[in-house]
């Protein structure tokens, strides 16, 4: 018979300490994203802080758990200092449930590796559901905003847009950008990781292989004229910004380079995103993230009728529950129900 393994009693910031280090470690080998392991660091050394530092962990019990949830909620969220981007005091549900997700990540490590005896995270209070939906700007833009905003990054701005950038001439790069963000809905994070070498060009035939979240990596065709794009930018552009870095190696790989030569990072995307929502006519133009090209992208392709599994694989989600969250309501779908109802002529009759 084999005897239980020996529980191991570390203080909070021994046990989260050794955590990261295995964070780390699944970084390094590719099975987290960096962007996902500066998260779980961020909310574990907060957690070990809450909790208190020199605690023994096996002590930890779900109502310090939720004490701790309390606390971190009711303190200000240092991502924003100007007050008119949050509507009141301390942080989100949302926030707090991301939060919630590293610790409960932490625990069952905790558990496997023997640091306690049981997973406090089973006693704790179960999360708060978060109300509201999503902001305006993370949601999907309608087919005809969509079209718009193609139309601005490919061609000239209109009517009453803002001027685009005179010192820098970036326009076929920024082109490729909003074209693969709306057309096939890749991560911020997957597109500035992006190397050149993860495009497959051949005759008629190109193909992107996306590193995904957790290593997983998908293939994805481009459509005739976002291949004709990519061709654009990678023997026009790209090689007059990759010259300004000669000795960079990370520059000589990345497939999208800045001004100075430097790879792209989620921020300047960002970026510049918003200068081209800038250049929209005005009557479409709204706050919009990548995320919300995301969204777009899930929407318009299911509502032409394409399947939720496909739709899925082209997002890389692991589940379609998860590709549902992504399904904005499609524009006219509730008006066409209405017009539809089988009472709606009753009155005129």
């Amino acid at each position: 018979m084999v005897a239980p393994p020996r529980l191991n009693r570390l203080t909070v910031a021994e046990a989260a300490d050794r955590y990261l280090a295995s964070v780390r470690v699944e970084t390094v080998r590719g099975v987290l994203s960096p962007a996902t392991a500066r998260s779980y660091d961020r909310d574990v050394r907060e957690l070990a802080r809450l909790l208190g530092h020199e605690r023994v962990l096996d002590d930890v019990t779900g109502d310090d758990v939720d004490d701790a949830l309390v606390r971190y909620q009711a303190s200000p969220d240092g991502r924003f200092t100007d007050p008119a981007r949050k509507a009141g005091p301390g942080r989100s549900t949302a926030t707090v449930n991301r939060f919630r997700q590293s610790a409960t990540r932490f625990f069952s490590h905790a558990a496997k590796e023997c640091w306690v005896q049981a997973d406090p995270m089973q006693w704790a209070a179960p999360p708060a559901k978060v109300r509201g939906g999503l902001r305006v700007a993370r949601t999907a833009l309608s087919s005809s905003a969509a079209q718009a905003l193609l139309a601005t990054a490919t061609g000239a701005p209109g009517p009453g847009s803002a001027p685009a950038r005179t010192d820098q001439d970036l326009a076929l790069r920024d082109r490729l950008v909003v074209a693969l963000l709306l057309v096939l809905g890749p991560r911020v994070s997957e597109l500035a990781r992006a190397d050149v070498e993860d495009f497959t060009r051949e005759p008629g035939h190109t193909r992107w292989r996306v590193v995904g979240k957790g290593g997983s990596t998908r293939t994805l065709a481009l459509s005739p004229p976002l291949a004709a794009a990519l061709e654009d930018y990678l023997t026009t552009l790209r090689p007059r910004l990759a010259a300004r870095r000669p000795d960079d190696p990370d520059a000589q790989r990345a497939l999208l380079l800045t001004w100075r030569g430097r790879r792209a990072d989620p921020q300047t995307i960002r970026g510049l995103l918003a200068r081209a929502v800038g250049r929209m006519p005005a009557e479409y133009r709204r706050p919009a993230t990548p995320h919300a090209l995301r969204h777009t992208t899930a929407t318009l392709l299911v509502a032409e009728g394409w399947d939720v599994k496909v739709v899925a694989e082209l997002l890389g989600h692991a589940s379609i529950a998860t590709t549902g969250v992504y399904l904005d309501r499609i524009e006219g779908e509730l008006a066409a129900a209405i017009r539809s109802h089988p009472l709606s002529d009753a009155l005129g009759a």
